[in-house]
């Protein structure tokens, strides 16, 4: 039987709770009480909220960032690298659609440091991922024509458009999603002499 910890439950009830009436209109009695645990335990884990809309982001932010390491550090060929890196983050942002939803939806109602920290993060991901772009130019593979961030930019608008449009129960499932998007993305960034 598949134990699950306090902190998860007060999580899956808040994540609940703001995809089916927002994060404004979502009190703390109500997710404890959709989580089965008293006010304390939640503020045993979670000091505020705000906390938890943070904490429910942040799982998808710590795992990309993992992955990207991970296909960073097993090296290979530039454009296979960036392909790796592309397809895993539409699969973990589709993973994580939900949680990503209500985080773009809810964002602006964080703390300033709080948001701060989520650009800070996000950036460093951006910064990893930009690295790859500028090696593939360096080889010569990706074209020099259009400012990098705009390259980023362009990918990445896809990915955030992924909730307003796939599902689950679509005739695409994530890992061809992932595939197809990621051709796009590498064909438009592709060098001519390359």
């Amino acid at each position: 039987m598949k134990t699950t910890s306090v902190a998860d439950e007060v999580l899956r009830a808040a994540l609940d709770l703001f995809a089916s009436q927002g994060y404004a209109n979502t009190s703390v009695q109500q997710i404890v009480a959709a989580a089965g645990v008293t006010k304390g335990a939640l503020y045993h884990y979670f000091s505020s909220k705000d906390d938890l809309l943070f904490a429910i982001y942040e799982r998808m932010l710590s795992l990309q960032r993992r992955r990207l390491d991970e296909i960073i550090a097993s090296g290979g060929e530039t454009e296979e690298v960036v392909r790796a890196a592309c397809e895993d983050v539409v699969v973990t942002s589709i993973d994580f659609l939900q949680e990503g939803t209500i985080f773009f939806r809810s964002q602006h109602m964080l703390v300033p440091e709080r948001q701060k920290e989520v650009k800070r993060r996000r950036r460093e991901y951006h910064d990893a991922f930009a690295e790859l772009i500028a090696r593939g130019r360096d080889e010569g593979r990706f074209r020099d024509d259009v400012p990098i961030s705009v390259l980023i930019a362009h990918f990445f608008s896809d990915v955030h458009y992924l909730p307003h449009w796939y599902s689950p129960e679509g005739p695409e499932d994530k890992t061809e999603v992932a595939q197809q998007l990621t051709e796009l993305f590498l064909r438009g960034i592709r060098s001519t002499d390359g």
